[in-house]
């Protein structure tokens, strides 16, 4: 009999439809490591997610008694939700696994880096993820470096269009 192994990670997430994107995050943090994480979710929420309404731009993920939590994310109440209706701005829990946990933990406490959510999307099997990056926050010198790198990126193209 075969040994039982584990299932090997993709190198990128499987994103069918993505709902929110932090595209700051790129810009103002330099990203170390990038993970993928269930969300918890009421229906409401989840229905107003597939109509593709929410938004990641100011927020931020922490860490409390041991759990991962988004916080100041943006859902809008459903249109057609009743009483029942979620909280628009609410914290919201992120899965993961006990030992990506810890990592953040160490992360977070030792190097003094941060959690900072990429987008939000529904994967292949129709779950909603969140895409988190533990990041450190780059100084005005380093965001001048990453502005005249994407220059000089954009004119080598158009120097090789123009030429090659």
């Amino acid at each position: 009999m075969a040994p039982i192994m584990a299932r090997p990670t993709p190198a990128t997430f499987d994103k069918k439809k993505t709902v929110a994107e932090n595209r700051r995050a790129r810009f103002d943090y330099a990203i170390d490591e990038v993970f993928e994480a269930g969300i918890c979710l009421t229906g409401t929420e989840v229905k107003s997610l597939r109509f593709g309404e929410g938004s990641i731009a100011e927020s931020y993920a922490e860490l409390r008694e041991g759990q991962v939590w988004l916080v100041n994310s943006n859902v809008p109440e459903f249109s057609h939700g009743n009483r029942f209706n979620h909280e628009p701005k609410r914290p919201r829990k992120l899965l993961l696994h006990a030992r990506q946990i810890s990592k953040l933990t160490g992360a977070v406490e030792r190097k003094g880096m941060t959690l900072v959510p990429l987008s939000i999307y529904f994967n292949g099997r129709g779950r909603a993820k969140v895409e988190l990056a533990l990041a450190k926050g780059k100084n005005a010198a380093d965001k001048r470096a990453t502005i005249k790198e994407r220059d000089w990126k954009r004119e080598q193209g158009r120097l090789m269009r123009e030429h090659g």
